[in-house]
């Protein structure tokens, strides 16, 4: 039996996700962006990338209210990728990751922590091997893409427009609206500016970017208990206080996810909110 092995570096979905994260990174710093030149030069509509990656994404996306259901729907894409004309995907493959390698340090531009990681790993797995290769490891990736699938769609909170903006941000190059980015953000604070920018522009350096987390983290802190005697209420006083102890909590994980994120930003807008009080 074949070993079943995941490679980042041919795997369509991962790739895809890292280049449209560096497309914004570069956009961030007006920089000419080598990410969205590959993008367009490498998933165009005539790609069998394209095809595959298609693919990748509808297994990420879909949903759907049962386990048969879900399993079906997965053994139908696991069908569809068999129609993919093999020698020309390989082919398109090895002409991305040249270009890869010719722009970028490989080792480096796959150091990035992707959040769904194992469900494109468990998709490759399925795409590249047979279930005779290893049939264990197979039908563990092949039950994980179904729990995903089967996966209920969780009820979106009301919640600030960054997340939808968010969602732009990573979808950035496929949509091609670059030249918009600066403009959906112009009502940000400097300070969450500089949050959203570091998050962007370390895609590839988690400790860098998880450094700079912990010192705002501090400065927040402090911010907080300079500005809490400026507001009237004992309680929000309390509950402030209680507010401040949970960005200790934040300071303490070792990866620094999208979500935490989006609370370092409404940590801002609170700082900004008390100066508003204290002005009064």
């Amino acid at each position: 039996m074949k070993r079943i092995k995941h490679s980042k570096v041919k795997n369509t979905g991962l790739i895809f996700e890292l280049l449209v994260r560096q497309v914004a990174s570069d956009t961030m710093n007006n920089k000419d962006s080598k990410a969205l030149r590959l993008l367009k030069k490498h998933y165009n509509a005539k790609s069998e990338l394209t095809k595959e990656l298609k693919l990748y994404r509808t297994l990420s996306e879909e949903k759907f209210n049962s386990e048969t259901k879900s399993e079906k729907f997965v053994d139908a894409v696991l069908r569809a990728r068999k129609s993919i004309n093999e020698s020309q995907l390989r082919r398109d493959k090895y002409n991305l990751i040249k270009d890869l390698k010719s722009n970028y340090i490989v080792e480096d531009f796959f150091k990035s922590r992707v959040k769904n990681y194992k469900l494109h790993a468990s998709t490759y797995k399925l795409f590249e091997y047979a279930e005779a290769d290893d049939p264990k490891e197979y039908v563990s990736c092949k039950f994980a893409l179904v729990e995903h699938v089967q996966t209920s769609i969780k009820k979106v909170e009301n919640a600030p427009s960054l997340t939808s903006e968010h969602k732009d941000v990573r979808i950035l190059a496929s949509k091609l609206v670059v030249d918009k980015f600066n403009e959906k953000y112009s009502n940000l604070s400097a300070p969450q500016k500089k949050m959203l920018k570091e998050y962007i522009n370390n895609v590839t350096n988690s400790v860098k970017l998880r450094k700079y987390v912990l010192t705002e983290i501090k400065s927040l802190r402090s911010d907080i208990k300079s500005l809490r005697s400026s507001v009237p209420s004992k309680i929000i006083r309390i509950k402030l206080n209680e507010v401040s102890n949970l960005l200790l909590t934040l300071g303490k994980k070792h990866l620094v996810e999208d979500k935490d994120v989006l609370t370092m930003l409404r940590y801002y807008e609170l700082v900004n909110e008390l100066k508003n009080v204290g002005s009064k």
